[in-house]
């Protein structure tokens, strides 16, 4: 019996929009991420939109859109579409480490607005 609600709980976590709008934020991340890689790759390249890592970050956009169509079933475009925001840091900060993108006190602090602005908009009545 305790097994069908533990198992019930985690079905209602991963149906949750919530989770799908995370899960939408942390593809497009990743889609983002493979994008940069595969233009910098295709430098020079006429036909740079065939190159792999292009076509995988295309690709995750796609997915990505998926969950986020999921996610507006439930939540307001007004919450959800700002939300999405995070991601703007957390590609900064993996750009960072990445390919040694610039990320000075501009971009902390641009950066620490826009997570205060999605912690402002998460949490309001």
């Amino acid at each position: 019996m305790q097994i069908k609600i533990v198992l019930r709980s985690l079905e209602n976590f991963f149906m949750n929009a919530y989770f799908a709008l995370i899960i939408s934020i942390m593809i497009g991340i990743g889609g983002q991420l493979s994008l940069k890689a595969g233009a910098m790759q295709g430098i020079g390249s006429k036909l740079f939109f065939l190159q792999p890592y292009i076509i995988v970050g295309l690709s995750s956009y796609f997915c990505a859109s998926l969950f986020y169509i999921f996610a507006l079933r439930e939540i307001p475009v007004s919450v959800a579409f700002p939300s999405v925001s995070i991601s703007y840091v957390a590609v900064a900060f993996l750009a960072h480490l990445m390919w040694g993108e610039p990320f000075g006190i501009r971009q902390v602090i641009a950066l620490g607005l826009i997570g205060l602005g999605i912690y402002t908009l998460n949490h309001s009545s």
